[in-house]
């Protein structure tokens, strides 16, 4: 068995770290634990040592955990995965933040539910710098015509943007794809101040994570390296 709180005890000291390294402060950064394929007892442990903010990558899977903690208003739920239109409702009603909207036709879906629902959800633009035919996310020259629809909708907060680069062993190869989105994020900043909310880049993993913090990652998605290896 990891011992959990020990491994995120390591990762928020690589945190700290790295945003000293950059002349940042850790308060900067939100920690989300990607608890994807491990269960109710892990994410219980994660708990325990004081993390709140939970990823998961499905709806279907996240469904059972996310009311294993319906007690706990204080947790927040990100879905960090790809999302079909037709589950939309259904993660209005289980999270609070969807990291991956990358179409209109997905943020009018997740807006509908939030007026249906009388909910708001935090919502960032996945953006596809690498162009893997298997990963999601809106190509970068249309970032700024999705950002300014998805704006308009009502029930949805539009807070930044985020991305998964091509996995590389050396992770300093993923700098300039963490660099390019911190670009994006500012060009828009600056052609509609305050159009991006929080003003987030959700960027880096547990392989890569501090060299996103170092090109200005406002949230790390962390799973491994707190759980160990998936099965």
């Amino acid at each position: 068995m990891e011992d959990i709180a020990s491994n995120i005890q390591r990762v928020r000291e690589r945190i700290g770290r790295a945003a000293s390294a950059c002349g940042r402060s850790e308060s900067e950064i939100t920690l989300v634990a990607v608890t994807k394929t491990f269960s109710v007892a892990m994410i219980s442990e994660a708990i325990v040592a004081g993390l709140i903010h939970l990823g998961e990558n499905r709806v279907q899977e996240a469904e059972a955990k996310i009311r294993s903690f319906s007690g706990r208003a204080d947790l927040e739920w990100h879905l960090v995965g790809h999302l079909q239109s037709n589950k939309a409702r259904r993660a209005v009603e289980l999270f609070h933040v969807v990291h991956a909207v990358d179409s209109v036709k997905l943020g009018a879906k997740l807006s509908e539910a939030c007026i249906e629902t009388g909910k708001s959800l935090s919502v960032l633009i996945q953006v596809d710098l690498g162009e893997e035919p298997t990963k999601f996310g809106a190509p970068p020259d249309l970032v700024r015509e999705l950002a300014s629809e998805i704006g308009r909708l009502p029930g949805l907060r539009l807070d930044g943007l985020m991305t998964i680069p091509p996995f590389f062993p050396d992770p300093d190869q993923t700098r300039p794809f963490f660099a390019e989105l911190h670009e994006i994020r500012d060009r828009l900043e600056s052609e509609s101040p305050g159009s991006l909310g929080k003003k987030h880049l959700s960027m880096g993993m547990s392989h890569d994570f501090e060299i996103a913090i170092a090109e200005g990652a406002t949230i790390v998605r962390i799973g491994t390296a707190i759980f160990g290896s998936r099965s």
